[in-house]
């Protein structure tokens, strides 16, 4: 939005003038007080102060996203047709914020995580709208994950390793808000792997 130093009325010494510095813009209505500044004449008046948008801008690049922790169970190998419960550790997984302020003002940047792909490696992927469950102790491992899981069809033998690649990528959404007004960023990600072995299940000894 443009911006410039409007002269104020009234007395002033005959070598410069005082001067208020406000934002304008189509639909903007800047209510921030800031003191009249002396500039002399001839000489080049203070820099402007950022816009809102700037500073927001500012705190979106002060963002620091911790890279989400996979978990799963079984803990070890997969098994082929049981189902794997997949989640993400909750210490990677919460609202993060950054500000940034000049006298006066200050804006603030919040990212969200509003859900999560897992790319299984085997060629199919799923997305969960939260971090997953946990599976539960002494749960039956025969039973599904309530909100993010997955089957495996194919064994992983063969692959790399005999290991599945397996990629979790989460989804943030970044909005801002400050000096009265706010907006959003697009979206931002932040992704972590892991490589899942994969067993048929007739090849796991009973004991």
């Amino acid at each position: 939005m443009p911006a410039a130093y409007r002269r104020l009325a009234g007395a002033q010494p005959p070598s410069g003038a005082w001067y208020v510095y406000k934002c304008t813009g189509a639909g903007f209505r800047d209510a921030l007080y800031r003191p009249p500044v002396w500039i002399a004449d001839g000489e080049p008046g203070p820099a402007p102060l950022p816009s809102p948008a700037e500073l927001a801008a500012q705190a979106r690049n002060q963002l620091r996203l911790p890279a989400p922790k996979i978990e799963a169970n079984p803990a070890g190998d997969q098994l082929v047709t049981l189902p794997t419960w997949l989640w993400l550790d909750r210490s990677s997984w919460g609202d993060v914020s950054a500000t940034a302020s000049v006298p006066g003002v200050s804006v603030t940047a919040v990212a969200k995580p509003t859900s999560v792909t897992w790319s299984m490696g085997e060629g199919g992927s799923v997305t969960c709208t939260g971090p997953g469950s946990p599976f539960p102790g002494g749960g039956d491992a025969k039973s599904a994950s309530p909100d993010c899981g997955y089957t495996y069809k194919t064994s992983s033998a063969g692959q790399r390793s005999d290991a599945f690649p397996v990629t979790a990528t989460v989804n943030w959404t970044v909005t801002w808000s400050g000096a009265g007004t706010g907006g959003t960023f697009p979206n931002m990600t932040t992704s972590a792997s892991a490589a899942f072995r994969v067993a048929e299940s007739q090849g796991i000894a009973t004991g």
